[in-house]
């Protein structure tokens, strides 16, 4: 959790969207699909749940972040994944984001996860006071977006995440929020022990992170991804 608030922003930006088979939102502004062309749901689901081994790990008070809210799909998720196990108390999530999706978007993305409709419902129509407050909170969890660029939002938080999700854009698309200066406030926001996991393998993403003091580790990727990578910070 943050020990200071980060305002969010008010003059942000919406991305500008296409929609492939009127299901998938892809920005634009990256030429980036915001999930798996296979399936989102199980991609959220090897890549950032298993990933850093969720299920086993969750418990109250443990604190989630992340880079990229993109459709929010990856907090509802872990909320899924929550609920099912059942556990008790609350997780605190706190996630970075630049350009966020229009809350009918975010919704017209969701609706494509039966698996999460209940929860879908449930947040529908507090999207737009996310983005108007920086935070949310439940029973069972506490959300705050802080908005704009992370790599200058990022040093105002103070946090020791228990894990990351970095699910920014590809490398080669959005090289922002994979850059080492980044990355190092990432490794400081991160408690020991404390891991992450991306999608990517990329070279450079794994160089950078390995840079700043992570333990990092090539796995198999979801689909047609053959790799992805994980890391640790070590005591």
């Amino acid at each position: 959790m943050t020990k200071e608030k980060c305002k969010p922003l008010t003059n942000y930006t919406y991305p500008n969207l296409v929609w492939r088979n009127d299901r998938i939102p892809i920005a634009q502004k990256f030429d980036d699909p915001y999930y798996s062309l296979d399936n989102g749901l199980e991609e959220v689901c090897h890549v950032f749940l298993n990933g850093n081994k969720l299920p086993q790990r969750l418990k109250d008070k443990f604190v989630i972040a992340e880079l990229g809210f993109g459709t929010g799909l990856n907090f509802l998720s872990t909320l899924w994944q929550w609920r099912l196990k059942k556990k008790k108390g609350k997780f605190f999530y706190t996630s970075f984001e630049a350009f966020p999706m229009r809350p009918e978007d975010m919704v017209k993305a969701q609706n494509e996860f039966a698996e999460l409709s209940n929860i879908q419902r449930e947040f529908s129509s507090v999207w737009s006071k996310l983005l108007e407050k920086g935070e949310l909170h439940g029973k069972d969890y506490n959300l705050q977006l802080i908005l704009g660029d992370a790599r200058h939002t990022i040093k105002n938080v103070k946090i020791k995440a228990d894990c990351w999700f970095l699910d920014g854009f590809s490398p080669s698309k959005n090289p922002e929020l994979w850059e080492k200066e980044l990355l190092e406030n990432v490794y400081r926001c991160t408690a020991e022990n404390g891991t992450l996991s991306t999608y990517s393998a990329a070279g450079i993403v794994r160089k950078n992170l390995n840079s700043v003091g992570f333990e990092v580790q090539r796995i198999k990727g979801f689909g047609r991804k053959r790799h992805m990578t994980t890391a640790i910070k070590k005591s």
